[in-house]
């Protein structure tokens, strides 16, 4: 693959990023802080974002208390910092302070094939092995033959046994509508502990993929006991050639540098903002090109099709436990299809693209393209986090 000249930043305000109702939310930031050695949990407060990590040291920790809304609002804290001055900064440098993902310690996990529009591009990319110039035809054919048949149906139920025996019958039958509407869904872990860049930084497409696109998502925030404690946006960027040729390659599609987004900040739970808000938040994206090339789409949570809670007890349980929690990708209904390049290939990003996903009651996501062996290596694991909370004397 071929160099990539540096791509401008995306400009990021506090109007552009925080929440449209910010001031009733608690939020939860995480920041780079090099005069601290390392990482901060942080309160973001009107313009300003405080320092908490004396009272909680991780997000992990802070997720585990019941108080953690109230903590967040009205805890003192430490070292305070402008949010405008922290939008502005560089990421992925050491030496000035910056915005992270907002989750540590948490496993990253995801759901996928929870919208039946993606369920349906997931088995496009199935019967075309990953090659975006045989997307159109083999997606008229699939469209055609099982567009209708999954409407309204209820994974794992009667009706969905019916549905299953139908396309079987067809020949039509994949390993996707399996998970799809299925009683088992389709659960992966997306990136390992820590590796998550958050809003502003690049994010990574690897460099051997011709046929991919962004996925925005809802991702939730989960304690070890299971309790979803709130929730932030994601970007579970979407090889579609690579798993394409064999869902046995979902690791090396989904899990490379840089490959995950997170934020930009977690909103926790309160008597405003709950799981049923959740349920009904409706989620747009923008893809800006370097060329003018401009994109739209959107995602709710309305048409997803199993309840939220249900993707995590199929994560959490007696049957698996998460001692640090986890965070959970809850899937998309966005599957661009409309051509970019060559007819007939549909959607794939470019480098440079600035992809902004947003949701008026969690914020705005950004993040630009560059190819994953450009992106700026993850050298920050959980010794260094261990390192660096000793140092500070807060473990």
């Amino acid at each position: 693959m071929a160099s990539q000249a540096p791509c401008p930043r995306p400009i990021l305000t506090t109007g552009s990023v925080l929440p449209a109702d910010a001031d009733r939310a608690a939020l939860v930031a995480r920041v780079h802080n090099p005069r601290g050695d390392g990482p901060c949990v942080a309160a973001v407060r009107g313009e300003h974002v405080v320092d908490l990590t004396a009272v909680a040291p991780t997000v992990c920790d802070l997720m585990e208390r019941d108080d953690a809304a109230t903590v967040v609002r009205e805890a003192d804290g430490g070292h305070v910092w402008r949010l405008d001055e922290l939008l502005e900064a560089p990421t992925g440098r050491r030496d000035v302070p910056h915005l992270l993902a907002p989750v540590d310690l948490q496993v990253i996990k995801a759901a996928g094939v929870t919208f039946a529009r993606s369920l349906l591009e997931r088995v496009i990319e199935e019967r075309t092995g990953g090659d975006p110039a045989q997307a159109a035809r083999v997606r008229a054919r699939v469209g055609q033959a099982v567009g209708g048949t999954l409407d309204g149906i209820r994974p794992g139920s009667p009706e969905a046994d019916r549905a299953r025996e139908l396309l079987v019958s067809e020949g039509l039958w994949s390993q996707y509508l399996e998970v799809g509407i299925g009683p088992d869904p389709e659960v992966f872990t997306k990136a390992p502990v820590l590796s998550a860049v958050g809003t502003g930084a690049d994010i990574g497409v690897l460099g051997a993929s011709v046929w991919n696109n962004p996925e925005p998502e809802i991702v939730l925030v989960v304690d070890s006991r299971g309790r979803v404690r709130g929730a932030t946006l994601g970007n579970d960027v979407n090889l579609r050639d690579i798993e394409g040729r064999s869902a046995l390659l979902l690791s090396r599609a989904k899990d490379n540098n840089a490959s995950c987004a997170i934020g930009p900040f977690i909103r926790l739970f309160d008597d405003g903002f709950d799981l049923d808000t959740v349920r009904g938040l409706d989620i747009e994206l923008r893809i800006d090109g370097t060329d003018g090339y401009v994109l739209h789409g959107s995602s709710s949570m309305r048409e997803i099709s199993r309840d939220v809670l249900d993707l995590v007890a199929a994560i959490h349980g007696r049957h698996h436990q998460y001692p640090d929690g986890f965070v959970l990708f809850t899937g998309t209904l966005f599957a661009p299809t409309e051509d970019r390049r060559t007819p007939g290939a549909g959607f794939t990003h470019a480098y440079g693209d600035v992809v902004r996903i947003s949701s008026p009651r969690l914020g705005a996501l950004v993040n630009t393209v560059v190819p994953s062996e450009q992106a700026a290596p993850w050298t920050f694991g959980v010794r260094a986090l261990m390192r660096s909370l000793a140092r500070r004397g807060v473990l």
